[in-house]
């Protein structure tokens, strides 16, 4: 009864109809959730706390995985150069860097749709203005930028507070960095929609100018931001890997996966090759199961791409 209900409501649904015929999607939805559902429970779910230092012991590090010889049953995958377990340590790298990611694109997009919306609705200098910006800042890589953004930072912030504020240093260099397609696409949404007769008659009703963006506007162009959204989380957790890659992201005592990526690539050809490969691994699955979600999205609301 409950599964021919939901049959039927997805008949009516069609966004949902597409996903249900859309095993790819169903399967990157379904490793998405697990592996955030993991890492937001890494506390519950991880042998050890990574960030304990009591937690772990040197005599333990570079322990290759439990079905390689000379594994230890207490470490699955493995452990890394400091003897921490690797799968804790992934866990609660997960959630470090999807943390970054999430906190960047909802700054990302507050800003650009904002932005966005009042270069749409009120047009004139403001728009060539904000156009202007977003011209410039694509012609510049995302990594370019947040790099920039973060050494400007940097220089500011005194140096005993940089680990304390890095992941706000961090959101701000990546929200600042994924702004413009959110920006542009608000805009040019708006532009759509300001000129049909709903919002016509608002403005004959005296309603004021912020009220008819929030209110009337934003509601409906809502779908082409949130394709967006999805496609730039996986970009903003790429972007924070690559920056801690690089080692000017998250503090070396609270690894994210691309703090463990890098630390494992010292190692690779030492033979400890589980301590770059498991990271790397799980990354990867993250940032396709996002981007698969994300161009289902794409697809389904634009029946031009089906």
């Amino acid at each position: 009864m409950m599964y021919s209900k939901l049959k039927r409501y997805a008949l009516e649904n069609e966004l949902l109809y597409l996903f249900l015929h859309n095993r790819i999607a169903q399967l990157a939805t379904i490793i998405a959730v697990l592996m955030i559902g993991g890492a937001a429970l890494a506390n519950v779910i991880a042998p050890a706390d990574p960030y304990d230092l009591t937690s772990y012991d040197l005599l333990d590090s570079l322990l290759p995985p439990v079905w390689s010889e000379g594994g230890d049953t207490r470490f699955v995958i493995g452990t890394d150069d400091q003897g921490r377990d690797l799968f804790s340590a992934i866990l609660y790298g997960t959630r470090l860097s999807l943390l970054v990611g999430v906190l960047s694109v909802t700054f990302a997009s507050v800003l650009g749709v904002t932005l966005g919306l009042m270069a749409g609705y009120l047009g004139g200098r403001f728009d060539a203005v904000v156009m202007r910006i977003a011209d410039v800042q694509l012609s510049l890589p995302a990594i370019l930028v947040a790099l920039l953004i973060d050494g400007i930072a940097r220089g500011i912030l005194p140096a005993q507070n940089h680990d304390d504020l890095m992941i706000i240093v961090l959101t701000v260099a990546i929200g600042l960095s994924l702004w413009v397609n959110f920006a542009r696409t608000a805009r040019a949404s708006t532009f759509v929609e300001k000129n049909k007769e709903y919002v016509l008659a608002t403005q004959i009703m005296g309603m004021h100018p912020a009220r008819i963006m929030l209110v009337q506007i934003l509601p409906n162009i809502l779908g082409p931001i949130m394709v967006i959204l999805t496609v730039d989380l996986a970009v903003a957790i790429l972007l924070e890997a690559t920056l801690s890659f690089l080692g000017v992201g998250v503090p070396a005592n609270q690894p994210s996966l691309g703090t463990l990526i890098r630390i494992g690539t010292e190692y690779l050809f030492s033979g400890e090759w589980w301590i770059v490969a498991f990271p790397s691994l799980t990354l990867i699955v993250l940032i396709v199961s996002v981007n698969v979600l994300g161009d289902f999205l794409r697809d389904a609301l634009n029946p031009k791409l089906r």
